[in-house]
């Protein structure tokens, strides 16, 4: 059962974090070298797209890493679980009051007029994406040690 666990969680972790990382690194670069109203179009898209499914990614792998701690309680690594829960807990907040806001006006963007306020925020919303990709790496990184010992 733990085994089945193991795999579990880290393909949901490993592979929100990979899209997360896949927007920081490649999308949002791309999307920069488009024209103002292709640029919007695509970003609108993305923000709609991720802005619906990520909620419950992350929820979900925040529900697995609670459950990793509390079968591990009093083994070697439970601190790092805990730790991996609190950076996502935190991750989870950060995105809530800061970034899902930004999002939200994102999905709104008019394709035909990308102002410059408008590309400072999505400048903004990229800085602090890094951030959390940052961070959910870090949990990441503590849940592989925590399960490997």
């Amino acid at each position: 059962m733990m085994l089945a666990l193991n795999i579990v969680t880290i393909l949901c972790i490993g592979l929100l974090i990979g899209t997360e990382f896949a927007v920081a690194v490649f999308i949002n670069p791309i999307l920069r070298k488009l024209d103002d109203r292709a640029q919007a179009n695509a970003i609108r898209l993305f923000a709609k797209r991720l802005g619906t499914a990520m909620p419950f990614w992350y929820a979900a792998s925040l529900l697995l890493l609670i459950v990793q701690a509390i079968l591990r309680r009093q083994e070697s690594g439970d601190a790092l679980l805990i730790a991996a829960c609190a950076i996502w807990v935190a991750v989870i907040i950060h995105t809530l009051f800061v970034l899902v806001p930004i999002n939200n006006r994102m999905m709104k963007l008019d394709s035909n007029a990308f102002s410059a306020e408008e590309q400072r925020e999505h400048t903004k919303w990229d800085n602090l994406h890094r951030f959390r990709v940052a961070a959910l790496m870090a949990s990441m990184v503590c849940c592989l040690v925590a399960i490997g010992m």
